[in-house]
């Protein structure tokens, strides 16, 4: 796909919002693409939708430290434009995500962050306007804790298998995971969705019974 074009998609995916995407690919069968609640937005008026680039580490203690900088800033250099970093840090420790390195992602083009992990310098983070998911907040750098092992290729976040190329797509409600293979058609069905449900809510208040505009309409 051309640049132009995945900067549309995402475009549209992030007009979308989660619920209407898992709605879809749960009529798919496709039911354990959402992940789990507990990773958030710092604040609840983020949104991202973007391609997904995966990370993945674990906790190490006994790391060379420059040697974990320098491959952690190598990844971060590799993040594409429109990609959303989708983090598997096994971790419970560490801060994976801080503000000089939400600052290079900007300036790349990168549309989020998704960290099944921790994150810190929320206030400049949250200057920068850059969409971060997060399972929790706090001061310990990652650097002497934390190894960075893969990125680019795919890891498992929240429970959701992500692959480079899948479409990351979240918001107050959480984040859903679209694989590669069925982006571009979940878009499709999940925007005629997204309009039949604003008819639905035009009849809702205008006096329809709720199940009358199931009836008429086929989703509520």
């Amino acid at each position: 796909m051309s640049k132009p074009a995945q900067t549309e998609l995402c475009d549209r995916y992030e007009r979308l919002y989660p619920g209407a995407v898992v709605d879809v690919l749960d009529d798919r069968g496709m039911e354990d693409q959402t992940v789990l609640a507990d990773v958030s937005p710092l604040r609840d008026e983020m949104t991202t939708a973007g391609i997904a680039f995966p990370v993945v580490g674990r906790p190490n203690r006994s790391i060379d430290s420059d040697e974990n900088m320098r491959n952690i800033l190598r990844m971060l250099g590799d993040a594409p434009e429109d990609s959303v970093l989708a983090y598997q840090t096994n971790d419970n420790v560490a801060a994976h995500l801080g503000e000089l390195s939400v600052v290079a992602l900007t300036a790349q083009g990168a549309r989020g962050a998704v960290i099944d992990g921790g994150v810190r310098d929320v206030s400049h983070i949250l200057e920068e306007e850059f969409p971060v998911f997060s399972r929790y907040r706090t001061p310990a750098d990652a650097v002497p804790r934390w190894e960075i092992l893969d990125w680019g290729e795919s890891a498992v976040i929240g429970g959701v298998e992500v692959h480079a190329g899948d479409v990351v797509v979240g918001d107050v409600d959480g984040v859903v995971v679209v694989p590669e293979s069925v982006r571009v058609s979940v878009l499709e069905e999940a925007e005629e969705l997204a309009g039949t449900e604003n008819e639905v809510r035009d009849a809702v208040r205008s006096g329809m019974a709720p199940i009358d505009a199931y009836d008429e309409f086929g989703v509520f």
